[in-house]
C-alpha cells in the first residue's frame, strides 16, 4: 500500500528531523528483501506500537513489513542512540527560538507494572509488592520533558534527582556553546534531604522542595502540576502504560522516543 495509509501516524515534519540521526541499515549476508524497506516506513511502524501499545506481531498489514523486521529495526536505532539525539534535537528547536522556561523544572515520577519482569524492576509500593518500575521526568516550566529515566519500582525518589538534573544540565547542547540549567527546582517531599538540599545550592539552583512536617500538601499542586499534565502527554502513548519489556534500554528507548514526539507536538503548538 501507499504512504498515505499510513502517514497520519506521524506528525508532519518528525521525519525530516529524524532522517538524518538513522543510521545507514545493512545488507544481510544471508540475503532477504528487509533492507528494501523503506527507514520512514519502518519509522512510522515504530511510532504505531509506540502510540497505539500493541505488541510487534500486531502490526497493521498497511506498513507491508513483518515484526521481526520492524522489531530488529527497533533495536538497532535505539542500540545506536537514536531516540536520545531525536529528544536533544528536538529540545534545540524551542532553545534556539526562546520557547523553553527554564526559570523553574519540576521532578516527578510514576509507578508502571512489569508485566513480564525483567532488569531495574522491583517491588511496587503502590501496587501490592507485584512488579514494577518507575518513570522519572524532568520537564520545564512548561512541561517538556527534558530529562527522562526507567529506575526500579522500589526506588526512592530521591535517588534520582541527581542523576536526572546533571543529564539535564551536560547532555543537551554542549556542542552548540549553551548550558541549560534550571533556575528553580521543584521536587515533593520524599526529596527532603539536607544533603540533597546542599547539591542544589552548590550548583546553584534554587531548591522548592517541600519540607517534611512543616509544608501542607495541599499547596503542592500549585507549581507541581505541570509533572501531572507532563505525564498525562506521557502516557497517551500506551505502550508506557505497562512495562512490557524485559530489558531496561528497551524500555528506556520506548519512554525517550515518547518524549521526543510530546516534545515535538508541544512545539509545534507554541509556533504556530
Amino acid at each position: 500500500m501507499g504512504r498515505g495509509t499510513w502517514s497520519w501516524i506521524v506528525p508532519d515534519g518528525l521525519w525530516e528531523i529524524a532522517k538524518p540521526l538513522i543510521p545507514p541499515s545493512k545488507v544481510r549476508p544471508q540475503g532477504g528483501g528487509t533492507q528494501d524497506t523503506p527507514d520512514e516506513t519502518l519509522f512510522a511502524a515504530i511510532i504505531c506500537v509506540l502510540v497505539s501499545g500493541c505488541a510487534w506481531r500486531a502490526l497493521p498489514p498497511c506498513f507491508g513489513i513483518s515484526k521481526s523486521t520492524a522489531h530488529r529495526r527497533f533495536l538497532i536505532w535505539s542500540r545506536a542512540g537514536v531516540w536520545g539525539r531525536l529528544h536533544e534535537e528536538i529540545l534545540h528547536r524551542p532553545g534556539d527560538a526562546g520557547l523553553l522556561d527554564l526559570s523553574r523544572a519540576v521532578l516527578g515520577s510514576a509507578h508502571v507494572r512489569a508485566k513480564k519482569g525483567g532488569g531495574l524492576t522491583g517491588p511496587g509500593p503502590v501496587d501490592r509488592g507485584k512488579a514494577g518500575s518507575r518513570t522519572h521526568v524532568l520537564p520545564d516550566a512548561n512541561g517538556l520533558p527534558l530529562t527522562v529515566g526507567v529506575p526500579a519500582a522500589n526506588t526512592h525518589d530521591s535517588q534520582a534527582l541527581k542523576p536526572m538534573v546533571p543529564g539535564h544540565q551536560t547532555r543537551h547542547g554542549p556542542h552548540r556553546g549553551r548550558h541549560f540549567k534550571p533556575q528553580r527546582l521543584h521536587a515533593g517531599k520524599a526529596c527532603d534531604i539536607p544533603e540533597l538540599r546542599k547539591w542544589l545550592r552548590g550548583k546553584r539552583i534554587g531548591v522548592r522542595i517541600a519540607r517534611k512536617g512543616i509544608e501542607s500538601s495541599e499547596r503542592l499542586g500549585r507549581r507541581r502540576w505541570v509533572i501531572e499534565r507532563t505525564m498525562s502527554w506521557l502516557t497517551g502513548c500506551r505502550r508506557l502504560n505497562h512495562r512490557y519489556e524485559r530489558h531496561p534500554r528497551t524500555c528506556l528507548a520506548f519512554l525517550g522516543l515518547a518524549a521526543a514526539v510530546c516534545c515535538y507536538k508541544r512545539l509545534v503548538r507554541l509556533t504556530t
